[in-house]
């Protein structure tokens, strides 16, 4: 197992000397969007694919790298991320990751009982890590996945990375709306689970609230940002207070900041560097 740390250096190192000798980082093909045919759903996903800036290096072609999912917001699209951040694209060269965008439309990346085009968590879980995998020089272990995003993105990443540790060891959420039961009339979830009064045991069973608290115990990195004039800030303090009450290793960000990107594009920057120190870990692990 190659270490995380030798990635780093050789990306790091490789997009210096490109810098000094004005050469654009822009001038290597870093920005994949590709569709993924999901069976599940019978039709195709779009996905942002961002790579480091020495992915294509001929000289590099044996370098194999961990993957963050980031996943976008209700309302939004796989475009959103690289559009709103396009310095991800120097972050992806800076912690030597491969950055992942998938279109979730307005899912809230779940596999819906009622609707059979939404079957996300299939999706994110399966379909997604298979082809990603097969197709790109990734380290294939689930030490190696990480999985956050924003809102909507950000209940899907620790709802997602949850129930399925064997898929991704690290998670995190920004701004997410980690207990969905209080909104029964918002944001399409209606659509996605039936109205609430008449399945609020299948709510909770989605929400990330209830599956923590039927959670014993986990070795996952868990990583919250969420800022203290958020409509979503009292279910991710309620959220950090039972993870709390369950010894639930977790770190948790409680700062000044409302629901807007000016937010999201800060946080990432954060959680990119909690998530890179974990995938060094489990590089030395590995040694």
């Amino acid at each position: 197992m190659k270490s995380t740390k030798k990635f780093i250096t050789v990306c790091t190192l490789l997009f210096a000397l490109a810098l000094s000798f004005s050469t654009s980082a822009a001038e290597f093909n870093q920005v994949d969007t590709i569709a993924i045919k999901s069976e599940k759903m019978g039709r195709e996903i779009k996905n942002v694919v961002i790579m480091p800036a020495c992915y294509n290096d001929p000289d590099l072609q044996e370098e194999q790298y961990a993957v963050l999912y980031l996943l976008h917001g209700y309302g939004g699209t796989y475009k959103d991320w690289i559009t709103k951040k396009p310095e991800l694209k120097d972050l992806a060269t800076e912690h030597s990751v491969i950055i992942v965008c998938p279109d979730g439309q307005d899912s809230w990346y779940l596999n819906s009982p009622i609707d059979p085009e939404m079957q996300y968590e299939t999706y994110m879980t399966e379909e997604l890590i298979e082809y990603i995998d097969n197709h790109y020089r990734t380290i294939a272990d689930p030490k190696f996945r990480a999985i956050t995003g924003l809102s909507m993105g950000g209940h899907g990443a620790m709802s997602l990375a949850l129930k399925h540790p064997e898929v991704y060891w690290q998670c995190g959420s920004m701004s997410g709306g980690l207990d969905i039961t209080p909104f029964p009339k918002s944001w399409k979830i209606k659509l996605r689970l039936g109205e609430y009064d008449n399945n609020k045991e299948l709510w909770k069973e989605h929400s990330v609230q209830g599956i923590v608290e039927t959670l014993e115990s986990t070795n996952q990195r868990i990583i919250i940002d969420c800022g203290i004039d958020d409509f979503f800030y009292k279910v991710n303090t309620t959220l950090h207070n039972t993870l709390l009450e369950k010894k639930i290793a977790h770190d948790f960000i409680s700062r000044p900041g409302r629901h807007t990107w000016d937010f999201w594009c800060n946080s990432i920057d954060y959680q990119l560097l909690f998530f890179s120190k974990g995938f060094y870990q489990a590089a030395q692990q590995e040694k």
